[in-house]
């Protein structure tokens, strides 16, 4: 019997959808999408609010008028990813189809699709953060386990210097497995635990004063990245690698509120050997739009600690654009 390859692409797209955005550190990140407008293609519009500050009451005229201002930036998802795959019939048969395909599309999206996102993610809150120069919350030249430096200091400073800036609300930080660590050691066993939702799955995970710690693998906390093409000679194997001009982090600290982020995956496509005309061979289209956004109001809203020392030219990372080239 013949498989019906809309309905399974259909399937496909909605699983790969939602375990996007469970398996992704950062898939946090998407629920704050839901004040997006998105009508199709790669543009969204993000609403963008500001309110004035309180007046006094007036016994014969009442209250001094405020105002309000809702507008809507429109921005363009920059990064517009894919990669073919093709399945020669004679390795499967019709029955198993959908468990090898479901097989290899998994792989894909865990070993590359994911950390990508991430990484992507976390180096345009990094270079917007580091580009808009707001004074005290980039700080240099730290590397955990340093004798005569505290962890547990960092982390509190960055909290006290996002909050110093008026965000009262929930924070979440990423950071590496060393800088966790050497938190963990300074505690000895004392560092508390909360629950923590992404994706409508509860993780119980590590904080410092209520803020959840999201452990981040060190290769998706780069100031900026590099994505590959796929197609250009040296970049045939695609995803990304660190930027040239690139700073390792060791945490950031953000309102969960800051960043919006949008994953949509294109309409995916399959063939089957009978249709396919290339070859005799299944064929999966995958496409996939992202991007991440920090309105400019929110940008004084996020502290970074950078391993490296501070660069002596101004122009850091500015070799890669929007996080990524």
């Amino acid at each position: 019997m013949p498989i019906n390859t809309l309905a399974t692409a259909t399937l496909f797209q909605n699983t790969l959808d939602k375990v996007a955005i469970q398996d992704a550190v950062t898939g946090w990140m998407d629920a704050n999408a839901g004040q997006v407008l998105y009508n199709g293609g790669a543009e969204v519009k993000i609403p963008k609010m500001s309110v004035q500050g309180m007046g006094d009451y007036d016994r014969d005229e009442g209250y001094a008028q405020g105002g309000v201002t809702l507008e809507y930036e429109t921005r363009k998802m920059t990064q517009d990813r894919g990669r073919k795959f093709q399945i020669d019939p004679m390795d499967i048969n019709e029955n198993n189809f959908v468990t090898t395909a479901a097989a290899v599309m998994g792989e894909f999206q865990r070993m590359y699709v994911v950390p990508e996102i991430d990484a992507y993610r976390l180096s345009k809150i990094a270079s917007e953060t580091i580009a808009a120069k707001v004074a005290g919350m980039v700080s240099y030249g730290y590397t955990p386990g340093t004798t005569g430096t505290s962890a547990l200091r960092k982390v509190k400073e960055g909290i006290k210097a996002v909050r110093d800036m008026g965000y009262n609300g929930p924070l979440v930080i990423h950071a590496t497995s060393d800088f966790i660590l050497e938190l963990e050691l300074e505690l000895a066993g004392k560092i508390t635990a909360v629950t923590f939702s992404k994706g409508g799955i509860n993780t119980q995970v590590p904080a410092i004063d209520e803020v959840p710690i999201i452990s981040t693998p060190e290769n998706r906390m780069y100031t900026a990245i590099t994505v590959y093409d796929g197609k250009t000679a040296g970049q045939e194997q695609g995803g990304y690698v660190k930027g040239t001009s690139a700073l390792n982090m060791n945490f950031v600290v953000l309102p969960r509120t800051t960043p919006i982020a949008v994953t949509k995956q294109d309409i995916m496509r399959i063939f089957d050997p009978t249709i396919n005309q290339k070859l005799n061979a299944w064929q999966m289209d995958y496409r996939r739009f992202h991007d991440l956004w920090v309105l400019d109001n929110k940008l004084n809203s996020i502290y970074l600690s950078i391993k490296d020392a501070q660069p002596t030219s101004t122009e850091n990372g500015s070799d890669d654009k929007g996080g990524s080239v």
